[in-house]
């Protein structure tokens, strides 16, 4: 079924990704970042876990509805409920697949499951035939395959092919393999399984052990036609195989691997960078492909070189992942045409309605700071895009003192939900503790902070900072994230801080959340 000299890309940034602790996305960031997939170029969207939560189910059936271009696929164990939950949140997609999943390996038969090789492939066999009643597209997968007998993997495959199965993944789904081992894993299923041409073999590798691309091309290497991957590489633990290193592998070294794949490459620097601003999760600056330092050159030796012949030290030209040889500097001269042009240019696709926001916001920091640099735009733009969560409470205005033998005080001007404003002051250990307290006394939310965090969004003294945190309830296990820029990285603080405590009042407010005890504090 798979042609030779093609790679199918298949990404899961939206439901493996997501898993990654502190990458949780809105709704609307979803469907931004889909929308960036689909103009990507990858050939599958697994846009999320349908069953897991209504968030999730709602954001798949948006994805399925609203995205054109790619298959959008759906995650199901091997039980009813799971595989009729995602038929209804893909049945409208343009191009739809369910896929359904079992572990197979001994350890998980016998831990997990506790059921018998016999009851596995039963399962398996009804799940992949449930999935095929609804959706011609079908994949299922033998979850941890790296660690299954061989003998055993085998049966099931052939089994789940037997019922239905259009793609077959093998995942190597705690990182334990190693290149030489998955290769052949894959060669046996190539050589043992009858109907295995009936099916694209694909591969889904984690990287615990740093080996996740290395695995994933030895699988194609062996014959594999489908690689599962994230951007950026995010994922459970240490995360999942990096498409951007998967995707610039094949095409640089075409010449070993004999294939390529449908992916736009020059968007691959424009939706890391979307990512990053969406999650928060930065990118390390060594980070093949997308890094900040993946062409750059200090060593003296390495820019004569380059001089005199750039392939001496650089194996892909920037220009091919869409790394911008300059920066776009916007001032408060720019005009709504340019924004508009260079936010198409990062990858983001906006309404009238947040151009309309962004501009305002871009006039304002423009008159801040001397250059507005692409990083500060992105910032702008997901404020906009991702403001999904309703502004029960909004920062009016925040004062600090602090100082060298100097008690750190905070007052802050809130909006309450009524629309009152409310002011009220606090002492902390330095001004954005005592921010923070200022603003519990204010909204009433006691929250414990999990973390906290301050980086520059962009080059120069006047460089905006971004905060980004996460607060925690007694009430709930789920964190809350709060995210926020400004020049003032005092307000920034106070504005993530309100924006985490309006995704706990929302969530209070669709009653998830029991209240917490305690009077909301009176203005002073």
């Amino acid at each position: 079924m798979a042609d030779d000299a093609r790679i199918r890309i298949f990404d899961t940034t939206l439901r493996d990704g997501e898993q990654s602790p502190g990458a949780s996305m809105t709704h609307a960031e979803k469907l931004e970042l889909a929308r960036a997939l689909a103009d990507l170029g990858v050939d599958i969207i697994e846009a999320g876990f349908p069953i897991a939560s209504v968030g999730d189910f709602e954001a798949v059936r948006a994805i399925a509805t609203e995205v054109a271009g790619p298959t959008i696929c759906a995650l199901a164990r091997c039980n009813d409920r799971d595989i009729d939950r995602a038929w209804e949140a893909i049945q409208y997609a343009q191009k739809g697949r369910i896929h359904v999943f079992l572990a197979t390996s001994a350890i998980h038969r016998e831990h997990k499951l506790r059921m018998t090789p016999e009851q596995i492939i039963e399962r398996a066999v009804a799940g992949v035939r449930r999935a095929a009643g609804y959706c011609p597209d079908v994949e299922f997968s033998p979850e941890d395959a790296a660690r299954t007998e061989i003998d055993f993997l085998c049966a099931v495959v052939e089994a789940a092919i037997d019922a239905g199965a259009t793609t077959v993944n093998i995942p190597d789904t705690v990182g334990y393999a190693t290149p030489v081992q998955f290769a052949r894993v894959i060669r046996t299923l190539k050589e043992r399984v009858p109907n295995i041409e009936k099916a694209i073999i694909s591969v889904h590798c984690h990287d615990d052990l740093g080996m996740a691309v290395a695995n994933s091309l030895a699988g194609v290497e062996a014959g594999a036609r489908q690689v599962e991957c994230t951007i950026n590489g995010i994922g459970e633990r240490a995360g999942n195989a990096a498409l951007e290193e998967i995707v610039m592998a094949l095409r640089t070294r075409k010449d070993f691997y004999g294939v390529d794949t449908g992916v736009k490459t020059e968007r691959l620097f424009p939706t890391s960078r979307l990512l990053t601003t969406i999650t928060g999760l930065a990118v390390q600056r060594n980070k093949a492909i997308v890094g900040r330092n993946a062409f750059a050159h200090e060593s003296g030796i390495h820019q004569d070189g380059m001089l005199k012949e750039r392939s001496t030290y650089e194996i892909m030209k920037p220009e091919e992942v869409g790394v911008p040889k300059t920066d776009l500097v916007l001032g408060k001269h720019s005009g709504r045409h340019a924004l508009k042009d260079r936010a198409i240019e990062l990858g983001f696709h906006l309404t009238e309605e947040q151009l309309n926001a962004v501009f305002e916001d871009f006039k304002a920091l423009a008159d801040k700071k001397k250059e507005v640099y692409d990083e500060d735009l992105a910032v702008l733009i997901e404020k906009q895009i991702g403001d999904d969560v309703p502004k029960a409470w909004e920062l009016i205005s925040v004062q600090t003192t602090t100082g060298t033998n100097t008690l750190p005080t905070a007052t802050v001007c809130i909006r309450n939900p009524a629309g009152e404003i409310v002011q009220d002051a606090a002492i902390g250990a330095g001004p954005v503790d005592a921010i923070f307290k200022a603003v519990e006394r204010v909204t009433g939310v006691r929250a414990s902070l999990h973390d906290f965090a301050i980086r520059s969004v962009s080059r120069g003294k006047d460089a905006q900072g971004e905060v980004t945190l996460e607060l925690a309830v007694e009430s709930d296990a789920h964190d809350f994230r709060g995210r926020a820029a400004s020049t003032d990285i005092i307000e920034a603080s106070a504005l993530a801080y309100i924006n985490a405590v309006n995704a706990i009042a929302s969530r209070r407010q669709r009653g998830r959340v029991r209240e917490v005890a305690g009077r909301p504090g009176a203005g002073a």
